[in-house]
């Protein structure tokens, strides 16, 4: 009966991390301009599509291939195709006490297509499809895989005398995310009109309450992300990650809306719901550890953080449509080091062995990142024409348009 218990919930945290994608789609959209939607659309699918098939064929079982014991922890494979390691005898249906293998398959399955939908919102409007979807099979398929086995898998980073922590993805998803998009950005260039005699423009979304939509989307979506992540329903953990959760989100969303009153004169109600994103992505590392009040001090700093990096990234005439950037690598980068800092596990060993992991991820993602973005730029390009993207994608590379009008 616990297994089942256990097995329900998880599918229904499943459920809420897919309908994440929604609320991704929905505030890329609302964020950017009309005539750029299908594209966003028709990217956003195959990532979780594509996503799907690539993690059943070969991600999954990078991604948990069973170190054996004296290897380095940095790469391993159980074989081609989801059926390998329970035919090879390796592991049972039932092969722990909180759920079973096909569900831990489904539920991973939609964190790893998260990865990529991340740099969907930094590089729209002016990236090429066809190049965005050769990034997005190698990328979810091989990279995020493989560097999620060094902590989820059982890796070196899990090895480690005191153990790098990652709860729910700070760095594993939202950071291995950011720093592709990082690398994406730089290499595309701005949007044409972006930059005007040396000054930054503003480039505003087309349906803010679309964007709106999307952020309590996701924020709903979150209780599975954070929730299903305690790998069982546990109700005394269950319950306070669902609530440090909300309350990190409540502050980090509040503190930026403040801090961007401070700083720009003005209640800004984007900076606002990228607060409350990056609330969200901080408390991520660290949710099942955090009292209620270090969720506050996580969510508040967090959206602090997202004013100072927009800010930041503006000076530096990097073009981010969305705040992917800010959101999931400057926020995700801040919630794997608050685990050392506050809650449960904060001491001086544990901050090391964050900074040790964020490091390693930082160096792999920017490495794997240039070598895939920087080869396609020499070979397919990566950039649409000027007149593609002053026209739009959606009739250059789709057909069509999303609006009649």
């Amino acid at each position: 009966m616990e297994l089942t218990t256990n097995n329900v919930w998880m599918m229904i945290c499943t459920a809420l991390v897919f309908f994440m994608h929604t609320g991704f789609a929905f505030l890329e959209i609302g964020l950017t301009r009309k005539k750029n939607a299908i594209n966003i659309l028709f990217k956003n699918i195959f990532i979780i599509t594509s996503g799907l098939l690539l993690y059943a064929i070969v991600g999954f079982n990078l991604m948990y291939p069973g170190f054996a014991e004296g290897t380095l922890g940095v790469f391993g494979f159980a074989g081609f195709g989801l059926e390998a390691p329970l035919l090879e005898g390796v592991l049972d249906l039932a092969y722990n006490e909180g759920y079973t293998y096909w569900t831990d398959f489904l539920f991973q399955g939609m964190f790893a297509a998260t990865a990529a939908t991340i740099v969907s919102g930094a590089v729209a409007e002016r990236m090429k499809i066809g190049s965005f979807m050769i990034f997005t099979v190698l990328y979810v398929g091989f990279v995020y895989p493989i560097l999620g086995s060094w902590k989820w898998g059982g890796g070196f980073l899990d090895q480690l005398d005191t153990p790098f922590y990652d709860f729910a993805g700070s760095t594993l998803v939202h950071s291995v995310g950011g720093w592709a998009a990082l690398v994406a950005v730089i290499l595309l260039g701005a949007r044409i009109g972006k930059i005007k005699d040396g000054k930054v423009q503003a480039i505003p979304g087309h349906n803010i309450p679309l964007a709106t939509a999307g952020v309590l989307i996701l924020w709903l979506g979150w209780f599975g992300f954070n929730g299903g992540s305690v790998l069982s329903a546990d109700p005394e953990l269950t319950s306070l990650t669902l609530v440090t959760t909300c309350i990190a989100a409540a502050a980090g969303g509040v503190f930026a809306a403040i801090a961007s009153t401070i700083v720009f004169k003005n209640l800004d109600l984007t900076m606002f719901l990228n607060g409350i994103l990056g609330g969200l992505v901080g408390i991520t590392a660290g949710a099942d550890q955090m009292s209620p009040m270090d969720a506050v001090w996580i969510g508040a700093i967090a959206g602090v953080l997202i004013v100072s990096a927009v800010s930041l990234i503006d000076r530096l005439r990097l073009d981010d449509p969305v705040g992917a950037i800010a959101v999931h690598l400057v926020c995700g980068i801040w919630g794997t080091l608050a685990v050392g800092i506050f809650g449960a596990l904060a001491s001086t060993e544990q901050l090391v062995s964050q900074l040790g992991g964020v490091s390693a991820y930082a160096g792999a993602c920017i490495l794997a990142s240039i070598i895939i973005i920087g080869g396609l730029k020499l070979t397919l390009g990566i950039r649409v024409s000027e007149k593609e993207e002053v026209q739009g994608l959606d009739i250059h590379e789709h057909g069509m348009s999303a609006y009649s009008e």
